[in-house]
């Protein structure tokens, strides 16, 4: 490296400037003083909703009202007595637990529970699955 020659750096000034406010600080109580006291231009606007929420509740009250108009009653269709009777029935005669009929068709005892309580909600294919272990017909006309 001798043989290169001298050394120099060659430097350039380097300015560090603050960043412009962004439209948060502009809005800043501090920023709007200063600005009054120069003389600058500051514009208000009122907003209609501040501080209410009326956009949010003039909405719900249209459907509130539907609501409470729609007299319809919604269930699910639960398993007739028929044939809840007839599950249990077939069932005994074939002197099977519900836990056992269960895991004959692969499914759990709570299943078989709802079903002979009338709580569930007909499965065409446990149906079929019952039919098929217990040898009885659950399904249409005997």
């Amino acid at each position: 490296m001798a043989g290169i020659g001298p050394i120099t750096q060659d430097w350039e000034p380097v300015v560090i400037r603050k960043k412009a406010p962004n439209a948060a600080a502009k809005k800043d109580e501090k920023a709007v003083n200063v600005a009054r006291q120069a003389g600058g231009e500051i514009e208000t606007s009122k907003k209609s909703n501040a501080g209410t929420n009326k956009a949010a509740s003039s909405s719900t009250t249209l459907n509130t009202r539907k609501l409470d108009e729609e007299t319809e009653n919604l269930a699910h269709e639960r398993v007739p007595l028929e044939l809840k009777k007839n599950i249990m029935q077939a069932r005994l005669d074939k002197k099977l637990t519900q836990a056992q009929l269960a895991q004959l068709i692969n499914e759990k005892p709570q299943v078989i529970q709802e079903y002979e309580s009338g709580k569930a909600i007909p499965n065409q294919q446990i149906i079929g699955k019952l039919e098929r272990i217990l040898g009885v017909k659950l399904r249409g006309k005997k």
